[in-house]
């Protein structure tokens, strides 16, 4: 058998099935790479390295006490982190912030239950910045989170430990959260599958978001082990404000090419004045536009949807949304500087201001989702930008070019969230040049709760042109 990190996440499942490879034994193989490699990468901002191994005893305890016939949980012994902003019971919760850095969870929200219930091994809490806020993952509280395929670059964000330990081997998948790309930023930079769900398709209890902004999703290495990470996640909470009843068949069940010819739409051009696209993400976008035409799908351009100022209504939903997290008093500040200069801005917005913010964000989102309407996928680049140097998008003297930095570097992923809409981010393309090869998303968005088809057209491209096998240079 490969080494255990080699192995996808579902290939690890079978294996600790069958009895091939013990929880416990896959468990030290994982704290045994975090243990060498995390130093270089910051993917984690707490190991769980005792639990770890419990939980994996006790899967051991699990399969030796089913009975013939019965189906093991699919997760069962498999090892992976949980994003720093989802708290677990008796691990450390800090939110990406040092005002939380000894902060300890109590209550488990619906998705960590699920992944328990599934048999998942923790192996800790991997790294984001304050609050999930920004576009790269760096904070005061740990170290930035770095691409394994080149460190002196960043993972992204605000998924970025999550994606760094995937695509380092320091874990088989993770799952993610993605409120303006989250998910899908982080997969780009690290050479991942990172998918967005529908609004309501995970539950975000015990969470509120009135913007219905975030949502939670799958980081893998390959479609088929996204796809099962959603099926363990993707399962309503009662009362969920944004409620989709639950799938029919399996998102794995989908993992096989279209079974006719997909109509495409594709666009390149930002409606975010003055950015521009490297010229290495445009080729990569070329390649991937030739591949689906050589598969059989007719592909078509199609006009940028939203308008100059339809961003204005993004940004006080995002500052009010950094200014939910309660700080304790006389500890302001100690937040990081993007993290205040929005929450400065969310004090300055009264109720009906703020009403007003989200309805306009619907209305956009609204457009958004009627330009997909009548296409069976929408491709785009997922970022604009190849990964930059650690600290050129963060300005701490200037938040709000901060904030621009981030916004140029982004220009194709928040108008899925504002309109729920699922997008998947695929590793289609790799730019070359002198400190070695970087990872190139390419985007397919689709119609709301099209997840099953968006994984189909994602496993033909997979097979295509497949990417599991090429690794970065720390694996």
């Amino acid at each position: 058998m490969s080494a255990p990190h080699e192995l996808t996440m579902l290939r690890q499942a079978a294996a600790v099935r069958d009895g091939e490879l013990a929880p416990t034994e896959l468990a030290e193989h994982y704290l045994r790479r975090i243990e060498e490699l995390d130093p270089l990468l910051g993917a984690y901002l707490t190991v769980t390295a005792d639990r770890a191994l419990d939980d994996a005893r006790r899967a051991e305890e699990r399969l030796a006490h089913l009975r013939p016939g019965e189906a093991a949980p699919p997760l069962l012994g498999v090892p992976m982190p949980v994003k720093d902003l989802v708290p677990v019971p008796g691990v450390r919760h800090t939110l990406g912030s040092v005002v939380f850095a000894h902060q300890v969870a109590e209550r488990a929200p619906h998705t960590v239950r699920l992944l328990d219930r599934a048999g998942m091994v923790l192996l800790g809490k991997s790294n984001t910045p304050e609050f999930g806020l920004p576009a790269y993952t760096e904070s005061r509280v740990g170290p930035p989170a770095r691409t394994p395929w080149d460190p002196s670059r960043i993972a992204g964000g605000s998924s970025g430990g999550a994606a760094a330990a995937v695509a380092a081997g320091l874990a088989p998948a993770a799952p993610g959260s993605d409120g303006g790309g989250s998910i899908r930023i982080p997969a780009s930079c690290c050479g991942l599958v990172g998918l967005k769900p529908s609004r309501g398709r995970v539950s975000t209890a015990p969470f509120a978001d009135v913007s219905g902004l975030a949502v939670e999703g799958p980081l893998a290495r390959t479609v088929r082990d996204a796809a099962a990470l959603l099926d363990v996640m993707a399962r309503p909470a009662p009362g969920d404000p944004y409620a989709m009843p639950p799938a029919t068949d399996s998102y794995l069940s989908h993992c096989h090419p279209p079974r006719r010819r997909l109509r495409v739409g594709r666009l390149a051009t930002p409606d975010v004045a003055g950015v521009e696209v490297d010229p290495e993400v445009l080729r990569v976008y070329e390649a991937t536009t030739a591949l689906l035409v050589e598969l059989g799908h007719e592909v078509v351009d199609v006009a940028q949807p939203l308008r100059s100022g339809d961003r204005d209504a993004f940004t006080p939903v995002w500052a009010v949304l950094a200014a939910m997290t309660p700080v304790p008093p006389g500890r302001e500040g100690e937040l990081m500087p993007q993290t205040r200069w929005l929450r400065d801005q969310a004090a300055a917005f009264d109720a009906l201001e703020y009403a007003r913010a989200v309805a306009a964000l619907q209305h956009v989102g609204r457009r958004h989702a009627e330009a997909v309407e009548p296409w069976d996928a929408l491709l785009t680049p997922t970022l604009a930008q190849l990964p930059p140097k650690v600290g050129e998008l963060r300005n701490d003297e200037d938040p709000a070019a901060d904030f621009a930095a981030q916004l140029a570097f982004t220009p194709f992923t928040a108008p899925w969230n504002m309109a729920g809409l699922p997008a998947v981010s695929l590793p289609l393309g790799w730019a070359t040049g002198p400190e070695g090869d970087l990872p190139v998303g390419m985007m397919f968005g689709g119609r709301h709760g099209s997840e099953g088809l968006l994984l189909s057209l994602a496993t033909e491209l997979e097979e295509a042109r497949p990417w599991a096998d090429r690794r970065p240079p720390v694996w």
